[in-house]
């Protein structure tokens, strides 16, 4: 494993810099982009983000930049927290997921009784957290807790997490019969399953609990209030996450629109007098292209602003923005796909060696469609909201 890619990026107080700031973490992420775009085969073929990388960003402040203020965090908005995942998904989309994931801790955790939370928070903010939002366990109430068992997919991240999250049906008649555990990595066993076409180094494994006791106190309900007050914990756990996966998206077609115009300066096709930058049907191709990205980041980005300043105000998001939000999310990574499409096409047959970063760009790209906050039946549920239609909210 190559270990000399990755610069020291300790953090600021660590190198008697000034006091770490979310500007003073976006740079530093943003100075390791050339280095884990260099990388992208090696974290394919190890399927997760390399512990060196992980090590590193975790020192930049990648996983503290949500965390709040009293638990040694920056707290920082929303605009910074997707900026941090969009600088990183141009870089390689599997290091962004990773980093997406398990940077959100602090919006699910802060649901948690305050004095676990504390307990989670007291070694440092650099929490980061896998599972699965998927109910595929059973929890069984006894006297302090749980009994939990099951089996749980797609914990991306799951390798090198602090916490596990694990959805479960909770069997004692309640309803909604849904609670999610927390639990230490010591009590869950990660079954090697994440063999996958796309984001294939997000070591995005099974993981089971056999039998093992939670306490109450480490439990929670996603639809809870959160202990925290800064703003970013305000916005609905679906809402952010959404947008949050849909910059995933945009961003890897931004890093493949980029690789694109780098080809088209040098590569001159079979039979063509000059490089394909040249060629008129090529530049129609990429200002399209750029159009459509950019209008698909322009929408996103007004979505997620106009949720901050409900959030900063204090107000409860509508329906009628969750909504919106849902399906401005759903439209900008369906758009995303489409440019990297266009742009795995346009570059024609250098495309298909694994040598090149655009097949893995419409991969990734490709992967992040299969998420059920963005999948296409979204655009029903959010349509149904916004026609005035009475439908269960828990899960907009």
């Amino acid at each position: 494993m190559s270990t000399d890619t990755i610069l020291d990026v300790g953090r600021p107080a660590d190198r008697g810099g000034p006091p770490e700031t979310a500007a003073t973490i976006l740079d530093a992420v943003t100075s390791m982009v050339p280095a884990i775009a260099g990388r992208g085969d090696e974290i394919e073929h190890a399927r997760r983000v390399p512990p060196d990388l992980m090590a590193a960003l975790t020192a930049a402040g990648c996983f503290r930049l949500a965390v709040p203020k009293r638990h040694g965090g920056i707290e920082a908005d929303l605009a910074t927290s997707r900026e941090q995942i969009r600088v990183l998904a141009r870089a390689d989309g599997s290091v962004a997921w990773t980093t997406m994931i398990g940077s959100v801790a602090p919006l699910l955790l802060g649901l948690l009784p305050t004095e676990t939370i504390d307990e989670i928070y007291e070694a440092g903010p650099d929490v980061i957290l896998a599972g699965a939002f998927n109910p595929s366990g059973v929890a069984t109430p006894v006297d302090g807790g749980y009994r939990v068992s099951g089996r749980w997919s797609f914990a991306s991240g799951c390798q090198h997490a602090s916490w596990f999250m694990a959805h479960c049906l909770v069997d004692d008649g309640r309803m909604p019969p849904l609670r999610m555990m927390v639990l230490p990595p010591s009590h869950v066993e990660i079954i090697d399953t994440w063999l996958t076409a796309g984001l294939c180094g997000t070591g995005s494994h099974d993981f089971i609990i056999d039998d093992v006791f939670v306490p109450e106190a480490r439990t929670l309900a996603v639809w809870d209030e959160s202990k925290f007050a800064a703003p970013l914990f305000q916005i609905p756990e679906l809402s952010l996450s959404s947008m949050m996966i849909a910059t995933v998206a945009v961003g890897i077609a931004e890093g493949a629109l980029a690789e694109l115009t780098a080809l088209a300066t040098t590569k001159v096709p079979m039979l063509a007098e000059a490089a394909l930058a040249t060629n008129p049907h090529f530049q129609y191709q990429l200002g399209e292209a750029v159009a459509h990205l950019a209008a698909a980041g322009a929408l996103l980005d007004a979505e997620a602003d106009a949720a901050w300043s409900q959030a900063v105000a204090g107000a409860e998001l509508t329906p009628e923005q969750r909504a919106r939000i849902r399906a401005a999310a759903t439209w900008a990574t369906r758009s995303a796909t489409e440019v990297v499409d266009t742009a795995y096409t346009a570059a024609g047959g250098t495309a298909m060696y694994t040598s090149s970063p655009l097949q893995r760009r419409l991969r990734d790209v490709h992967a992040v469609t299969q998420h059920y906050v963005v999948k296409a039946d979204t655009f029903t549920k959010a349509g149904a909201v916004l026609a005035g239609q009475e439908i269960d909210l828990t899960f907009l």
